[in-house]
């Protein structure tokens, strides 16, 4: 057989075009089943979309660290101890951890999302405000519009600047002001602005992050009576450690540096963007074969539905398969015939229902970005490697469900053909 040729095609379109109907309700299921593989993995990595964006712009190897009340008594401290971090402490783990990149302490200035009024002129709003160091912008990355960040020598000279995010801005500026350089009061205690962000973040994650201002963490403390308390700690991980690994050197470095019981396990809150990161992967990891499993059980009813169907033909073509053998057609060219015949029918079944489901993929994503959705479910598509898995499963299916048939034509002897 010539693939070359034009004669093959045309035997092959025959043998497609002969009843319609039944090849049009056999290619349904393998193009259906290829449709459902690409619909629910693009679900899947949909959802998993919409959950890192969820997770915020924190960079995947981030963690956070809080003190709590400690549930065991110590060396002499008794139980239900309060405690707080302090600038020691983060100059302790500088030294000692061996999992960690960077370690930014922080402060809030009325707790954990309290609000703070800040004026400028006749102009006020309600803010968060935030005492940092540089390394937090590595942490939890922004984008400076304009002007700089904090830097170390503000640290160093405790100087009284401050960045403020993009709608701090519209709230105490007009439009048109220049910005950098002006003064913004805090709790009574006046900052020089220096510089101003937008978030990664959309929706109204972004608004809320672009509602706070950071200034240098040592001027915080000293503007604010804070003295060198610690509110919490940000941590970046080395990429090459596990989150789980890093925490966990962490938290005995800490126990130790505070005196609490190794096995105090609720003195310390923790929250790790790589521990999220690496139970999010194996969720989706699984959740997407779970439906290309499914998927391909869809397929491959469809191709035993083309088997059975090809049977069927090849009992109706008893007379034409015998007359080829009696014309000296090989074994081997009526194998080639059959599983060409098959491989067809189902390659072109499961174009058909790869190129309907990255359409129907498509046109979601377009319907949620017209409607701006930022829901938890965002962006659903299929990457190209899961693509060529699809189709190169649905070949090696093909080629299988072309076997039992291509046996049956073989067993045709010519004589009974002919007799018959």
């Amino acid at each position: 057989m010539r693939w070359w040729e034009r004669d093959p095609w045309l035997e092959l379109a025959q043998v497609m075009l002969r009843n319609p109907f039944r090849t049009l309700m056999s290619s349904l299921g393998v193009g259906w089943g290829m449709f459902m593989i690409l619909i629910t993995v693009g679900a899947s990595n949909g959802l998993e979309e919409g959950v890192r964006a969820d997770l915020g712009s924190r960079v995947k190897n981030s963690a956070f660290l809080w003190t709590n009340q400690t549930t065991m008594p110590f060396k002499g401290y008794p139980k239900g101890r309060y405690f707080r971090l302090q600038a020691d402490d983060v100059a302790h783990l500088e030294e000692h951890a061996t999992t960690l990149e960077a370690v930014a302490p922080r402060n809030q200035l009325g707790g954990w999302k309290g609000g703070n009024n800040v004026s400028h002129g006749m102009k006020t709003a309600a803010c968060g405000v935030y005492g940092d160091v540089p390394a937090y912008k590595d942490i939890d990355p922004i984008v400076i519009m304009e002007g700089r960040y904090v830097n170390q020598k503000d640290l160093e000279e405790r100087r009284k600047v401050a960045v403020i995010g993009k709608r701090v801005r519209q709230l105490l500026f007009d439009k048109n002001d220049e910005v950098l350089g002006q003064t913004i009061q805090v709790s009574g205690v006046n900052f020089t602005v220096v510089g101003v962000y937008r978030s990664q973040q959309t929706g109204e994650d972004a608004e809320e992050s672009e509602n706070n201002l950071f200034v240098p963490f040592t001027t915080f403390n000293q503007a604010f009576h804070r003295g060198d308390e610690v509110g919490w700690l940000s941590l970046l991980i080395r990429e090459d450690v596990q989150g789980d690994t890093a925490m966990a050197e962490v938290l005995r470095l800490l126990k130790a540096q505070k005196g609490i019981h190794p096995q105090d396990d609720r003195a310390f809150g923790h929250w790790s963007m790589a521990e999220e990161h690496e139970e999010m992967e194996t969720v989706f990891g699984a959740f997407r074969l779970v439906s290309f499993v499914f998927g391909g059980l869809a397929l491959l009813a469809g191709v035993i539905g083309i088997m059975n169907i090809m049977l069927i033909t090849i009992k109706e073509r008893t007379l034409e398969l015998g007359v080829r053998r009696a014309l000296g057609a090989t074994p081997r060219i009526i194998v080639v015939q059959i599983m060409a015949e098959t491989l067809a029918l189902t390659a072109l079944s499961g174009l058909v229902g790869a190129i309907l489901g990255v359409a129907a993929l498509d046109a979601l994503d377009g319907y949620l970005v017209m409607q701006e959705g930022n829901g938890i479910f965002r962006h659903p598509h299929v990457t190209s490697s899961v693509l060529w898995t699809a189709l190169a499963t649905m070949t090696v299916l093909g080629v299988f469900a072309g076997i039992l048939p291509a046996v049956r034509a073989l067993r045709i002897q010519p004589v009974e053909a002919l007799r018959s």
